[in-house]
């Protein structure tokens, strides 16, 4: 009884050992096979590493011309906001002038008219070192709306003029090179309102004239 037994537990231990085996060799197989797959030739490397070299190449030509666009932009329009704050003088000048004009007291007066021409000495002077720095005035007066540099505050009656054209100007607009540095604030024309003919109880009552 004894060595049938032996004989049985080395048996199970043979046949264990047999599958162990059988195992190890089907994982060197695969690993064997795997590596095979990922093995390249060496045109396939070297067109790898061209296709590395080619998109390194490009991602640095793209921040090249990022940095190149940000610098000129910071360059260009790097005083845009002072520029727009710059604006205010215009405007006070200009109301400035307009108060001392409305003046009763000062109307026609040798000073005021002394007063007025200094200002508008300084308003040309202002207008000019603008202008050297790309900051120009949109001309509006007589123009045709444009919702790009214009911004329309009323309509005022006017049947000399096609509708929509600029017939007064309340902000004089500015811009600074290729882009808008406030728009103009101002006045287009509309046909007037001919209520004669819109009015039924008008047209009953020349009727009844006739």
């Amino acid at each position: 009884m004894e060595k049938e037994e032996n004989l049985k537990t080395k048996n199970e231990e043979s046949n264990s050992n047999k599958e162990e085996g059988s195992d190890t060799l089907v994982d060197e197989s695969t690993v064997e096979l795997q590596e095979k797959q990922t093995e390249q030739t060496p045109e396939e490397k070297i067109l790898e590493l061209e296709d590395k070299l080619t998109r390194t190449f490009a991602e640095m030509e793209n921040q090249r011309r990022r940095f190149e666009k940000e610098k000129v932009e910071a360059y260009e329009y790097g005083g845009f906001n002072f520029a727009k704050e710059a604006l205010s003088l215009i405007d006070n000048l200009e109301r400035s002038k307009q108060t001392l004009e409305n003046d009763e007291v000062l109307k026609n007066s040798e000073a005021l008219n002394k007063t007025l021409q200094h200002m508008t000495i300084i308003n040309k002077d202002l207008i000019s070192i603008f202008s050297k720095n790309n900051i120009k005035p949109i001309e509006s007066l007589n123009k045709k709306l444009d919702p790009n540099l214009h911004q329309a505050m009323m309509e005022i009656e006017d049947d000399n003029k096609e509708p929509g054209t600029i017939v007064q100007e309340i902000q004089k607009g500015f811009t600074i090179k290729d882009r808008l540095l406030r728009p103009s604030l101002v006045g287009v024309s509309k046909k007037t309102n001919d209520k004669s003919k819109k009015d039924p109880k008008n047209e009953e009552n020349l009727e009844e004239k006739k």
